[in-house]
């Protein structure tokens, strides 16, 4: 039988905490639950849950302190679930360090999703592999070779720059800012119509009509690559 994961969820409001506690056990997961900040931050040492879902507003502490103390622990998978939609906040908990950002009111099977993919990138983080795979790209992160289903793909040294980011935190939203720092330099922070153009030459060479969507445009806030079976 496969281990199960354990997931803390910190939020103060009853009703979902409840919704999680039964909703995800049946996929897997056992729930270990926390309302405040005080108390997230004793169950993560004590517990050492695999992945966090963290609501941002909490009574005695905002939920963006515990995502910057958790990650100064360690890769510990973070996906943030409030009610709050603004791009400003989305993009400060993604450089803070949370993997993924679901909005409520959400879809239960889009956040056992989200979930998945975040624990996949977590368990990535821990050790790189040298041959990536989603769907139908195949990425060589040593030989620097990148396929399509049995085509190989020739990419510029930015294009495959801007792959192999994606690919090491697939799954994962990663911020404009965050982009541009490790492609173009820390100079380069606000060019984000560099970005846009490089990503599009990539899906040009990696989407074809023939594949499935693999390059996720998370709107004003960055891109995420898609971990597909």
């Amino acid at each position: 039988m496969a281990a199960r994961a354990k997931i803390l969820v910190v939020d103060d409001e009853p009703q979902i905490r409840r919704l999680l506690r039964t909703g995800l056990p049946p996929h897997g997961y056992d729930v270990v639950e926390a309302a405040t900040a005080a108390e997230a931050l004793k169950h993560v040492p004590r517990e050492k849950p695999d992945a966090l879902i963290l609501d941002l507003g909490l009574p005695d502490k905002d939920g963006f302190a515990i995502i910057a103390k958790v990650r100064a622990l360690g890769l510990t998978p973070i996906l943030v679930l409030s009610a709050r939609s603004d791009v400003d906040g989305k993009v400060r908990a993604l450089e803070l360090g949370a993997d993924d950002y679901v909005t409520k009111p959400f879809d239960m099977a889009e956040l056992l999703a989200r979930l998945k993919a975040a624990l996949r990138h977590g368990l990535q983080s821990a050790g790189e592999m040298p041959v990536f795979k989603s769907g139908p790209l195949r990425v060589d992160l040593v030989k620097r070779h990148v396929w399509m289903g049995e085509t190989e793909i020739h990419l510029s040294p930015k294009e495959y720059n801007l792959l192999r980011l994606l690919v090491a935190n697939a799954g994962k939203v990663l911020t404009h800012h965050q982009l541009l720092r490790e492609v173009w330099g820390p100079a380069h922070l606000e060019d984000v119509q560099y970005l846009r153009v490089l990503m599009r030459q990539l899906r040009q060479k990696l989407e074809t009509n023939a594949s499935a969507e693999l390059l996720i445009t998370e709107p004003g806030v960055g891109y995420r690559l898609l971990m597909l079976a």
